[in-house]
């Protein structure tokens, strides 16, 4: 079997406190070493060329679609078989359906892109989005242990599911997994540093969301 990879992380915002994001991102332009692929976070993948002149149709993992895909953005892949990222400059973008279109610099003809397809699209996580206080990119909050106010281990958060109207936390626990609501009555306490959750459950919730 081959060697298990760790999931990348996703430019998915996750408030503890519904609210609409509304700051906006610059194009990350630089072409320096973005640092390990493991550690860089996931924000679409290349589905297939479209039309005939190079440009792709990416599938996004990320809530910033306009900004992170925008024309002048410098985008990471790893082609497969490869030890080193690919940068990939965005040279136009457009919407269809939901999904980004993209050109990128040195993709001119439909063979030249055809090899790019199901390539992830990957960026360093320090050019992520700023956020507003009180919301935290998913992969910020998977892996974290969380424990109620007074100081009992419910277990690690696993994934997080829902989106801006109300997200879940999965966590993985001694009986099972629970599902606790990421509201702030509830995460009282959240280290994303630390990868540590304080939370102050109302009665019977643990037990009720055990799945």
């Amino acid at each position: 079997m081959g060697e298990q990879q760790e999931e990348p992380g996703l430019e998915r915002d996750t408030p503890s406190v519904p609210s609409p994001v509304t700051s906006t991102l610059a194009p990350v332009t630089s072409t320096l070493s973005p640092g390990p692929w493991q550690d860089m976070v996931l924000v679409g993948r290349i589905a297939r060329p479209h039309g005939i002149r190079g440009h792709v149709i990416v599938t996004p993992d990320t809530d910033f679609v306009e900004q992170r895909f925008a024309e002048g953005s410098t985008l990471w892949t790893r082609p497969a078989g490869a030890s080193v990222e690919e940068p990939l400059r965005v040279t136009s973008m457009r919407v269809h359906n939901g999904r980004p279109v993209i050109g990128l610099e040195g993709y001119s003809r439909i063979e030249d892109a055809e090899r790019l397809s199901g390539l992830e699209l990957r960026v360093p996580e320090a050019t992520l989005q700023p956020l507003p206080s009180g919301s935290y990119y998913q992969h910020q909050l998977v892996g974290c242990e969380v424990e109620t106010a007074a100081g009992i281990r419910v277990g690690t958060v696993k994934r997080v599911e829902g989106g801006a109207a109300g997200s879940l936390l999965t966590v993985d626990g001694p009986g099972g997994e629970v599902l606790i609501p990421m509201v702030a009555p509830i995460c009282v306490g959240i280290d994303v540093d630390g990868k540590r959750i304080r939370i102050d459950p109302p009665e019977g919730l643990l037990e009720l969301n055990v799945k």
